[in-house]
C-alpha cells in the first residue's frame, strides 16, 4: 500500500470514528432527555390522579385568578354555588364517546358575585335547542373539575364569536362576546342523576400519552448498536490475517 493510500485509510478510518462518535453521543442524548420526559410526565399523571381522588375544594376567586394556571390547577376538584345565568349560554362544538354535538357552556353567576363558565356538559347535535335540556332554576351547587381556558379554536377551525361558532372553550372570548366579566378558568361539571337527562355531564376524559420509556429505550438501542458497529468496523481483524 502506498503512502498516499495509507493516509486516504487512516483519514477515512478517523472520519467514520468521529461520525460514530457524533451518533452515539446524540443517540444517548435522546434517550437521556426521554427519560426526562418520562419523569416529568409520570409526576404529572400522579399529581393528576391525587387531585381526582382529593375531596372538592372551593372554586378560585377573583383574589386567586392571577395564580391559577395549568401545572397547578387543571383537573383539580372544585365547588361553587350560584345561579346560572342562561341568557349568556353559549354552545362549543364536541365530538365525545356518545358522537358529535356540543358541550353547554354556562355563565355561573355566584353567591359572592363573581361569574365563571361552567361546562354543563354534552348535547347531541340534534337537541341543541335550548327547550331539549335542563335549565335549573334558583341556586345550583356545582361540582366538577377545574379547566384552563382555550384560546384560538379547535378542530382546525378559529372560534368565530362574530357568528357565534365555537369549536374550543376560550373563556376570554366567550366573556368577551357576551359582555361579562368571568374567570380565567372553567368548570366541567359533573354528571348529574337522571336517565336521559341532558346536557351530559361528567364526560371529561383525562389520559395521557406516555411513551417515553419505549422512546428512551429506542434511542438507547440505537446508540448500542451503532456503538457496536462501529467497534467491529474497527477493530475486526482482516480476513487474510490466519
Amino acid at each position: 500500500m502506498t503512502a498516499g493510500a495509507t493516509h486516504r485509510s487512516r483519514l477515512a478510518l478517523m472520519l467514520m470514528t468521529l461520525a460514530a462518535l457524533a451518533g452515539v453521543i446524540l443517540f444517548s442524548g435522546l434517550g437521556i432527555w426521554q427519560v426526562q420526559r418520562l419523569h416529568c410526565k409520570t409526576d404529572l399523571i400522579a399529581r393528576v390522579e391525587a387531585r381526582l381522588a382529593a375531596a372538592p375544594v372551593a372554586a378560585p376567586g377573583p383574589a386567586d385568578w392571577a395564580g391559577v394556571d395549568a401545572q397547578a390547577d387543571e383537573y383539580r376538584r372544585v365547588e361553587v354555588a350560584g345561579r346560572y345565568d342562561f341568557g349568556a349560554e353559549l354552545l362549543a362544538k364536541a365530538v365525545t364517546g356518545q358522537g358529535s354535538g356540543y358541550w353547554v357552556m354556562t355563565p355561573l353567576v355566584t353567591d359572592a358575585g363573581w361569574r365563571v363558565w361552567v361546562n354543563r356538559g354534552f348535547v347531541p347535535d340534534d337537541r341543541r335547542e335550548a327547550g331539549a335540556r335542563s335549565q335549573p332554576a334558583g341556586e345550583v351547587r356545582v361540582t366538577g373539575l377545574l379547566r384552563i381556558s382555550q384560546p384560538g379554536g379547535g378542530f382546525l377551525r378559529a372560534n368565530d364569536p362574530a357568528a357565534g361558532r365555537w369549536f374550543s372553550r376560550d373563556v376570554a372570548a366567550m366573556s368577551a362576546a357576551q359582555r361579562i366579566e368571568a374567570a380565567p378558568y372553567f368548570i366541567d361539571a359533573d354528571a348529574q342523576p337522571g336517565p336521559d337527562l341532558l346536557p351530559v355531564g361528567g364526560l371529561t376524559v383525562v389520559s395521557f400519552r406516555n411513551s417515553h420509556l419505549s422512546y428512551a429505550l429506542t434511542w438507547f438501542a440505537m446508540a448500542i448498536g451503532l456503538a457496536g458497529g462501529a467497534w467491529y468496523a474497527l477493530f475486526r481483524r482482516p480476513a487474510d490475517a490466519d
